[in-house]
């Protein structure tokens, strides 16, 4: 059994006291309420945005202007010739999509890997090499729209 003495609040449920700015110089903070004399920083609202050089132009705006983003990028499902020697066949978006190749959306196939079957390609987009090496083997290319 605990002593009355021995009560205390439980842990968090007290708030520390804040500072009592300007209530006379015994508190330490009493005159200019620890803002110093005059100036832009011990007025109302007395803070310059981020970026503010005092008038200088800053130094975003001294920069040059570069790069570009488009605001519809085309975003390709990669899927790459060593993935497509497990297919037989035609290979269009849906029967890579059946063989859990990609998710969905434009194809453009790449020419990593090798390629040892003739195969039938119906793509969005194919690299260089991707094109060599399905006409090398035999297969064709189709790109679509």
């Amino acid at each position: 059994m605990s002593l009355l003495s021995e009560l205390r609040p439980a842990k968090g449920a007290e708030k520390k006291s804040t500072k009592r700015l300007g209530r006379g110089d015994a508190s330490g903070q009493g005159g200019t309420s620890g803002k110093g004399h005059k100036g832009q920083l011990a007025r109302a609202g007395g803070r310059v945005r981020r970026g503010f050089e005092g008038g200088q132009m800053p130094l975003h705006r001294r920069m040059p202007k570069f790069g570009f983003k488009s605001l519809n990028p085309m975003r390709y499902q990669i899927v790459n010739l060593k993935n497509l020697d497990s297919l037989d066949g035609e290979v269009t978006p849906e029967t890579l999509m059946q063989a859990g190749l990609i998710k969905g959306g434009p194809v453009k196939i790449l020419g990593m890997g090798q390629l040892t079957k003739k195969l039938s390609v119906k793509a969005h987009s194919f690299s260089e090499k991707a094109k060599q090496s399905i006409e090398a083997a035999g297969g064709q290319i189709e790109v679509l729209k």
